[in-house]
């Protein structure tokens, strides 16, 4: 039995530690609330206070990093926190595995692939970008073992669905989203992105690279809100919001004024090309309908 440490109980790492369990591995949690499934050791710690974090993963094989600071502290939070998984991955010389995200690849004109150049032009984008360099400069000098994997935007928690198109659907009021509600968008689901991190820890030769998770072809998030209404057998209630009003909303409103800077992820196509993982590991992603079955069975709101 190995030892897992999954670092953030959020939707992500919900699904990493229910699919670590499942396996029968020894799995602890750790996160700033002590929150996740009863079945684990549940230890409440900030993961950016080094000493503490490297004392928490001494003896591990694997450190899965599904940490999600605020959406506006990440310049703030993101960069203590990735140190100090540096520390603890070289001090129990666990796999390092990451759940990033597109951001570093900042605005695109075709599906992202694995090797695409990280060119982001926003903070977000940059502060992530800072970190996979770090973790893999790390990695080539054998001071660690890191591997990351990269997904699109979540089915199964803490996305457009779940977040904005649901809950004002259940309330039956129109929802409201700042995007081209008709360009192709892909969405990742949750439990196929632990799937992968988990496969990953145990495939040496892949180590030191990106992957990007296996996601069904993308949807415009007209279609991913009709399919979910007629899930619920609603009618489906969805308007673009304007750019103009979203910088206005951000006047007042912090997770509104970060918006601003991934908009062009929303107003154009943005599409992740998963083959290589699905080739090299016979993964294949769960289909959007079954994504958006479960996203619909959690709570909604962020």
């Amino acid at each position: 039995m190995s030892k897992h440490i999954v670092v953030g109980a959020g939707a992500v790492g919900e699904a990493v530690t229910r699919l670590l369990l499942d396996r029968g591995e020894d799995v602890s949690v750790i996160s700033r609330s002590g929150s996740g499934p009863e079945e684990v050791r549940r230890i409440a710690l900030d993961a950016g206070h080094t000493e503490a974090l490297v004392a928490a993963c001494a003896g591990a094989d694997a450190i899965y990093n599904c940490a999600n600071p605020p959406y506006h502290r990440w310049p703030i939070d993101w960069p203590p926190i990735a140190e100090s998984l540096i520390a603890a991955a070289q001090s129990s010389g666990a796999v390092l595995a990451t759940a990033g995200n597109l951001y570093p690849y900042g605005p695109v004109s075709a599906p992202m692939v694995e090797g695409l150049p990280d060119a982001a032009t926003g903070t977000k984008g940059e502060v992530r970008a800072a970190m996979t360099r770090r973790a893999f400069e790390e990695h080539a000098a054998g001071r660690i073992r890191a591997v990351e994997v990269r997904a699109s935007d979540y089915l199964g928690g803490m996305g457009v669905l779940s977040t904005v198109i649901v809950p004002a659907l259940r309330n039956g009021r129109t929802a409201f989203f700042p995007a081209d509600l008709d360009a192709p968008h892909s969405f990742t689901f949750v439990s196929d992105v632990a799937r992968l991190l988990v496969t990953l820890t145990g495939e040496p030769d892949s180590w030191g690279r990106i992957w990007h998770v296996p996601s069904e072809p993308a949807v415009p998030i007209r279609e991913l809100a009709r399919r979910a209404a007629d899930q619920m057998g609603q009618p489906s209630r969805l308007r673009a919001l304007p750019y103009a009003a979203l910088w206005a909303a951000g006047l007042v409103n912090p997770f509104a004024r970060e918006l601003r800077e991934t908009q062009y992820q929303f107003r154009h196509p943005f599409v992740l090309d998963s083959a290589a993982a699905q080739q090299r590991f016979g993964l294949r992603p769960t289909p959007i309908d079954e994504a958006i079955a479960a996203d619909l069975s959690r709570p909604t709101g962020p």
